[in-house]
């Protein structure tokens, strides 16, 4: 999308998220991906993904503990998850401080959910204040479609496009989940095909894959769930501007009203490494590495 892929090196940046390392300190994953052969991580700040945390996370201090870490593991930071609700009446407040933590890390995107359906008003009032700090600070926001079935603003692509179209401001995009859509909305019947339909609009794109069965939706290494991505990476190998991220969340799984569900213990490094290992490989395997 012009202005926001404008930024983005034509060089594909492929991020892996900090999700599947939930309860591991930040420097020791930091160095597990490195070791995995990834180059950009994707810091994850979501409730329900990682351990709990507040607002003491993303002050200027954390900040530049955080960017010391990833100089001694040399990898970069190009995107970062950190989601609320932007229809909440403190998301202004809330979500600003998340957005210059993102930047000191030197992040051009910063990924949340839009907001439920019924705070459509303070939504539309927040994102244009929360839009000219994009701007000005030069980092753009991406909007994720849920995984969890409430209704939201931000269901499939058509809404996510209606958004970023309405709105018209160079620094809010989408960051498009097909593994999201499978739970989210079960009865569509593809989506991946809904997932290309939001390219145009997207800023980043996050790919998991996802396998369901009675238990409801278990996260799987990509290619080896039920999602067919094929299509969608052949359509991103047309696309080299657009950033993506690997996000294997694979302490959590949805139960089967889309809820989710963490793992009392983390998992080990022999859990996690595998399955990023086989993900990047997948990545690459399809032109997009």
């Amino acid at each position: 999308m012009a202005g926001v892929t404008d930024r983005i090196s034509q060089r594909r940046i492929v991020s892996v998220s900090a999700a599947p390392y939930d309860g591991h300190p930040a420097p020791a994953m930091l160095d597990s991906l490195a070791a995995c052969g990834a180059r950009h991580v994707e810091p994850a700040f979501i409730v329900g993904y990682t351990d709990p945390f507040d607002d003491s996370a993303f002050t200027a201090a954390a900040a530049s503990a955080y960017a010391g870490w990833l100089a001694a593991s040399g990898l970069a930071c190009h995107a970062l998850s950190a989601h609320i609700d932007l229809g909440r009446s403190d998301a202004v407040e809330v979500f600003r401080p998340r957005m210059d933590f993102a930047r000191r890390l030197g992040a051009a995107v910063i990924n949340t959910n839009a907001a439920l359906r019924g705070h459509r008003a303070a939504f539309a009032a927040n994102i244009v204040a929360l839009a000219r700090h994009a701007e000005a600070i030069g980092i753009a926001i991406g909007l994720e479609n849920p995984g969890d079935g409430r209704d939201s603003l931000f269901n499939v692509a058509a809404d996510g496009l209606a958004i970023v179209t309405g709105l018209g401001r160079t620094a809010v995009g989408l960051n498009y989940d097909p593994a999201n859509t499978a739970s989210h909305r079960p009865a569509l019947a593809d989506p991946v095909a809904d997932a290309i339909l939001a390219l145009p609009a997207c800023a980043h794109l996050h790919l998991k894959d996802v396998r369901r069965s009675a238990a409801g939706w278990t996260f799987t290494p990509l290619g080896e769930g039920d999602l067919r991505l094929a299509p969608l990476l052949a359509a991103l190998r047309k696309r080299p501007d657009l950033p993506v991220g690997i996000e294997l969340p694979l302490r959590f799984h949805r139960d089967p009203a889309a809820q989710p569900v963490r793992r009392p213990q983390r998992l080990t490094l022999a859990e996690i490494e595998p399955a990023i290992r086989r993900s990047l490989a997948y990545v690459a395997a399809h032109g997009l590495g």
